[in-house]
C-alpha cells in the first residue's frame, strides 16, 4: 500500500483549522451576546478554556477523514459543522466523566469542578463548595451540548439521525460504565471489545463508528456503511487493548494489578500480537471499497496511530 499523501493531510488540516475557527467564533459570539451577564461569562469562559486545551480534536479528525475518503467536497461547510458538533459533544462527555471520577487534572489543568469548588471556597460563599463546583461543571457540559445541537440543527435528515443516535449512545454507554464500576462488575480486560461490542459499550466504540458514518453520509456514500462499521469495530478493539497495556484513560488500579501481577510478559506479547491483527483487520475491511485516491493509505495510517503501533 502506498504512503499517505502530504497533500491529502494538508487538505484535512486546513479543514480542521476551519473547524477550530468555527468553535472559536461560536464561543466568542456567545461571550459578546452575554457580556452583561457575569454568570454566563463563567460558563462560556470555562468551555472556551477547555476547547483551547483539547488540541487533538480526535472526533473531528475521524469525521473529516471518513468524509474525504468518501470523496466529499472539502469546500462544503456542512461537514465542518458536524465535526465541530462532535468536538462539543466529546467535550461535554469529558467534563461529566471528570465529575463522575472526581478527577483533579485534565491536560495538566485543574478540572472545571475542582477550579469552581476552589473559587467557592476562596470567596466564602454559602453552601457546599464541592456541590457548587460539580454543578457548575455540569452546566458547562450542558452548554457544550447546546452549542453542538445548534451546529447540528441544519444537517441533512440522515446525518441528524446519526447525531441524535450518537448523543444517546454516549449517555447510555457512560451510565453502563459507571454502573459496572459501582457494582464491581467492571472488567479491566477489554475482551468484550475484542469479541465485538456495539451499543452500550462504556468505552464507546461508536466514538469511532459514528464520526465515520456521519462523514460518509455527508459525502453521499451510504455504500460505505458496512466497511466503515467493520473498520471502526476492529480499530476500537485495538485501541482498547492499547489502553489496557499502557494504562490509558478508563484503566484504574484493577487494570494495573492485572497487567503487572497476572498478565506477565507472555500475556503482553500476545496482546501486542492481537493489536497488530486487529489493525490488519481494520485495514483489510476497507481495502477493496472505492475510496478517493490516497485515502486507503491514510485510513491505514490512522489505524496504526490510534492503536499506538
Amino acid at each position: 500500500m502506498s504512503r499517505p499523501s502530504v497533500a491529502l493531510r494538508q487538505t484535512r488540516d486546513r479543514m480542521l483549522e476551519r473547524v477550530d475557527g468555527l468553535l472559536t467564533d461560536l464561543v466568542t459570539r456567545e461571550r459578546g451576546r452575554r457580556a452583561a451577564e457575569p454568570q454566563a461569562a463563567t460558563l462560556v469562559g470555562g468551555l472556551s478554556e477547555l476547547l483551547e486545551a483539547r488540541s487533538d480534536r480526535v472526533r473531528p479528525v475521524i469525521c473529516l477523514t471518513g468524509y474525504l475518503a468518501a470523496g466529499g467536497d472539502p469546500q462544503d461547510t456542512a461537514v465542518l459543522h458536524a465535526a465541530a458538533a462532535l468536538e462539543l459533544l466529546d467535550t461535554c462527555q469529558v467534563i461529566r466523566e471528570d465529575v463522575r471520577d472526581n478527577a483533579v487534572l485534565r491536560r495538566s489543568m485543574p478540572t472545571l469542578h475542582v477550579s469552581h469548588a476552589a473559587e467557592h471556597e476562596r470567596n466564602g460563599w454559602r453552601g457546599e463548595s464541592r456541590r457548587f463546583g460539580e454543578g457548575t461543571a455540569v452546566l458547562v457540559g450542558d452548554l457544550a451540548l447546546a452549542f453542538g445541537d445548534r451546529l447540528a440543527v441544519g444537517l441533512p435528515a440522515e446525518v441528524a439521525d446519526l447525531w441524535a443516535e450518537f448523543r444517546t449512545d454516549r449517555i447510555i454507554g457512560a451510565q453502563a460504565e459507571a454502573a459496572a464500576a459501582t457494582e464491581y462488575l467492571g472488567d479491566p480486560w477489554p475482551g468484550r471489545c475484542i469479541e465485538g461490542c456495539a451499543r452500550g459499550c462504556g468505552a464507546g466504540w461508536y466514538a469511532l463508528h459514528h464520526p465515520l458514518l456521519i462523514g460518509a453520509a455527508l459525502a453521499g456514500r451510504p455504500d460505505l456503511v458496512t466497511a466503515y462499521q467493520q473498520y471502526a469495530g476492529a480499530l476500537h478493539a485495538a485501541w482498547r487493548l492499547r489502553g489496557f497495556l499502557d494504562g490509558g484513560p478508563g484503566y484504574d488500579a484493577d487494570a494495573q494489578f492485572l497487567r503487572e501481577v497476572v498478565f506477565g510478559d507472555q500475556g503482553r506479547r500476545a496482546a501486542e500480537q492481537a493489536i497488530a491483527e486487529l489493525v490488519a483487520r481494520a485495514v483489510e475491511s476497507i481495502k477493496d471499497v472505492p475510496l478517493a485516491d490516497g485515502w486507503h493509505a491514510e485510513l491505514a495510517e490512522l489505524a496504526e496511530a490510534v492503536a499506538g503501533c
